[in-house]
């Protein structure tokens, strides 16, 4: 048994130590400038599709990709910053760009962007690219963008008066009020209570800030944002909506078929799983449009911008291969292409004249309302912010709390969350610093 016991050992520990040599030996001539490029979910997978062409065209660079879930993206980001093992370049969801920015973990873009004859900022959407202007800086390139529309029931909207979707909040009440009086839907529309997204671009229609201009304080009691409060919970205190929260929807395209709701809003992934989803005897019965108008003074509604961009970090030894990958999948072929592979909308302008999108009837809605995005604010605690935006709106549509003192509530959680900031912002005229947790707060 001893005997045999050693060999299996011996076995094992020479097998670890050849495989060990062989993978230090792998590619023993590979002279190429070596770039790591971590891409975050799906797209770190696809995108390893378009890295031969690059490499083809640029033969002494050598691109390694590493993918990372989303789930495990921002730690695993933080963690390398600290440990200083942060990879050249990576891609990242744009509301994380001035976090990253503040810990002063990304590379300064901007003269890059100027001087680079494929990254044109004029072809970009306004919104987009904002969002990855911390201060005065560019910290980001967009590489594909994300929003919200709304989804409908062409049939039931038809039937009321609305054939093309209603153009204002005005409108809006009044297809949700039609629809609600003659029974077409149980529910005019579904706005799950537990996200943040659809009261978060109420307040961006009616012209909410959402914070104080310097970013230090909330302006949720502000009338612009309490304007959006207000017309948020009436849809569930007038019936139009369901006061659920996405857990408790058991099977949406389904329900949304049947007719439990006529209208709902979300993002251009669920083009294709409507396609997918619905009955064939369903398809030609529902549509995408523009979030509806604050007012008749403006062709749209506001709504997020979101999506993912490339970013830079300030370690990297290899910045100008970084950038050249940059300027690759920043081509507008490329972005079709990744289109084509992933869903993923492009971020160029001329992109979206490719008859793989501009011939698609579901997608106008989106290339529209992607002229009409703004960015969220810009500090690193934004997400708990959303949070406590989602948990007030919560509370108020359920009846729990009145829209006037959900309002102050939403304040002072703000207020709270960003009393670092404050003393940061104040630290030198001298400013005492704060006494609440958000002092030992990761910014």
């Amino acid at each position: 048994m001893g005997t045999r016991r050693f060999f299996s050992l011996f076995t094992l520990h020479s097998s670890l130590f050849i495989s060990l040599l062989l993978g230090c030996s792998a590619h023993p001539n590979d002279n190429r400038e070596r770039l790591e490029f971590w891409a975050l979910g799906s797209e770190g997978e696809i995108v390893q599709n378009l890295i031969p062409e690059f490499e083809r065209r640029n033969p002494g660079i050598h691109v390694v990709v590493q993918q990372i879930p989303w789930s495990a993206a921002h730690e695993k980001l933080l963690t390398a910053f600290v440990g200083e093992s942060t990879p050249d370049m990576a891609h990242m969801g744009n509301t994380w760009v001035p976090e990253f920015a503040a810990i002063n973990a990304l590379d300064d873009l901007g003269t890059f962007a100027a001087s680079s004859t494929v990254v044109k900022q004029g072809d970009y959407f306004p919104g987009i690219w904002a969002t990855n202007i911390v201060g005065t800086t560019l910290y980001g390139v967009p590489w594909y963008v994300d929003t919200r529309v709304v989804f409908y029931r062409s049939d039931v909207l038809a039937a009321v008066g609305f054939p093309h979707g209603p153009r204002t909040w005005a409108e809006w009440r009044e297809a949700m009020a039609r629809i609600h009086q003659r029974g077409l839907c149980r529910w005019a529309i579904l706005i799950p209570t537990n996200e943040w997204d659809p009261l978060t671009m109420l307040a961006l229609s009616a012209h909410s800030t959402l914070l104080t201009p310097d970013g230090t304080r909330g302006a949720f009691s502000q009338p612009q944002f309490a304007d959006a409060f207000n017309f948020y919970v009436s849809l569930f205190r007038d019936g139009f909506a369901p006061s659920v929260s996405n857990s408790q929807i058991a099977n949406l395209y389904q329900q949304f078929s049947q007719g439990e709701f006529a209208m709902y809003i979300t993002g251009p992934w669920n083009v294709g799983e409507f396609r997918r989803r619905l009955p064939p005897e369903m398809q030609d019965k529902w549509a995408t449009m523009p979030l509806p108008a604050h007012d008749v003074s403006e062709q749209t509604g506001i709504s997020m911008a979101g999506g993912g961009s490339f970013v830079v970090f300030r370690a990297s030894k290899h910045k100008a291969a970084a950038r050249k990958l940059i300027e690759f999948l920043s081509e507008p072929a490329q972005q079709v292409r990744f289109y084509q592979l992933t869903g993923d909308l492009p971020a160029r302008r001329t992109a979206w004249l490719s008859p793989v999108l501009a011939n698609d009837s579901r997608f106008p809605a989106f290339r529209i309302q992607l002229e009409h995005v703004e960015p969220l604010p810009r500090v690193p605690e934004w997400e708990q912010i959303a949070t406590a935006i989602f948990d007030r709106g919560e509370a108020a549509a359920r009846g729990q709390v009145t829209p006037a003192v959900a309002l102050r509530q939403l304040d002072a959680r703000a207020d709270e969350l960003l009393e670092k900031r404050r003393w940061m912002l104040n630290r030198a005229g001298g400013g005492t610093p704060p006494r609440t947790a958000a002092l030992r707060q990761t910014p």
